[in-house]
């Protein structure tokens, strides 16, 4: 193998384009993903929450019955801690910013698929390329970078 021979090295402008979409969708996929991960997880617990939350409510309104009252305590206890796990997990955040990561990777793939359009092949060049391959890498910059921010933050309990 010769030096400097690795995948990329000496790719045309256009091969260079081609590697750079892929790139950008493989990104648009994985916050895609991820994305609906964190969707359906919060709108689980905001669904359980509100279930338990009303159950326990009709519950305890019909406390002659002492196992109905036992059972709508167990409920409480479970509402109480569902509501002590949604913000250390955070969902909600995290989907939102899948939700912006892949907009902006959208955005980019849009631009690289316009430029590679308008432009004829032999005045395609890196320079051209290398803009956008620094977005590229920006927007993974900025998706990792709020999200360990997240995970930074201490979990803090909704609001009554």
């Amino acid at each position: 193998m010769q030096p400097n021979s690795g995948p990329g090295v000496g790719l045309s402008p256009t091969e260079t384009a081609v590697l750079l979409l892929g790139k950008i969708r493989e990104g648009s996929d994985y916050t895609r993903s991820k994305k609906q991960r964190f969707r359906r997880s919060a709108s689980v617990i905001k669904i359980l929450t509100l279930a338990l939350s009303a159950a326990s409510t009709i519950i305890l309104g019909l406390q002659s019955l002492n196992t109905w009252a036992g059972l709508a305590f167990a409920l409480v206890a479970l509402v109480t801690l569902l509501g002590a796990v949604e913000p250390f997990f955070n969902w909600r955040s995290r989907w939102v910013l899948m939700e912006e990561a892949q907009y902006r990777f959208r955005r980019l793939a849009d631009e690289l698929e316009y430029l590679v359009a308008s432009t004829p092949a032999d005045a395609l060049t890196h320079d051209h390329l290398g803009e956008l391959f620094g977005r590229y890498q920006t927007i993974w910059d900025d998706l990792g970078r709020t999200w360990l921010e997240h995970r930074r933050e201490p979990a803090q309990s909704p609001s009554p």
